[in-house]
């Protein structure tokens, strides 16, 4: 790449279309691909939704090991569609969200090689360890959002009735708005120790800070949780519990 810092605007214009276009013909061509794949990706993003799914398989066989018995009961929630084009909106905007993810690493790339240029050495590696950290932390979000709390999530409150005469049959759109908004949501919040390293750096906040106000921090955190998470004790406990965990994790990096 050209050395930004001493292009002209209309250089470094061009140079950003360019990269825009090489990102959307990228993406599009994933877009497409996984739009093809309908089966496995489907399969895959409505696996939490069954009571077999392997996060359950996996506590059953731990307990098992320990010397119990405990099987979790089956269940069946079905999922409807109320659109005409529903299912096939939700096909595309799946496609869309599932190709940006998997050419994330590649648009991360492209982002470095756009600004790099213009900082110094000992920026140019302060910025590709924080946008390492950054992109680990959020897939950390997000995969603990697949494996544990939406399925867990999903478990109780699509199993939870009033009455048995009430059935529980949720639609599509709801399923899928919940499971994008809380896999965006947890891949966000996840980003809490790199911005408490960053207000450390400016000198906003420090370690003795942090557990000086570590109780009222708490308080913060469920009502975080309650913000980005479905109403119900359940699941805001199964949030709470990772971000106080992080709460942590960022006092210790920035003893």
């Amino acid at each position: 790449m050209a050395d930004l810092e001493r292009m002209p605007m209309a250089e470094h214009l061009d140079v950003l279309r360019r990269m825009l276009m090489r990102l959307a013909v990228v993406a599009a061509v994933l877009m497409m691909a996984v739009f093809c794949m309908r089966d496995a990706v489907f399969q895959l993003l409505l696996a939490p939704k069954e009571y077999n799914f392997i996060t359950f398989r996996a506590i059953e066989h731990l307990l098992h090991l320990l010397g119990s018995d405990f099987c979790f009961e089956p269940y069946h929630i079905s999922l409807i569609n109320t659109e005409l084009a529903g299912q096939f909106m939700a096909h595309l905007s799946t496609s869309l969200y599932l190709a940006i993810l998997i050419a994330s690493p590649y648009i991360l790339i492209e982002i470095l090689g756009f600004i790099l240029p213009a900082l110094y050495q000992n920026e140019k590696r302060v910025a590709v360890r924080l946008c390492v950290v950054m992109y680990m932390l959020f897939a950390v979000g997000v995969l603990m959002n697949y494996f544990v709390l939406f399925p867990i999530s999903f478990r109780f409150l699509g199993t939870y009735q009033v009455d048995a005469t009430i059935a529980n049959t949720i639609t599509l759109q709801s399923y899928f708005s919940s499971f994008s908004t809380l896999t965006f949501m947890m891949g966000l919040v996840f980003q809490m120790p790199v911005a408490v390293r960053l207000l450390s750096h400016i000198g906003l906040v420090s370690a003795s800070m942090m557990r000086r106000y570590r109780r009222h921090a708490i308080v913060g955190i469920m009502v975080i949780a309650a913000l980005i998470t479905p109403p119900d004790l359940f699941t805001l406990f199964l949030v709470t519990l990772p971000l106080y965990m992080l709460y942590e994790v960022s006092i210790w990096v920035i003893k």
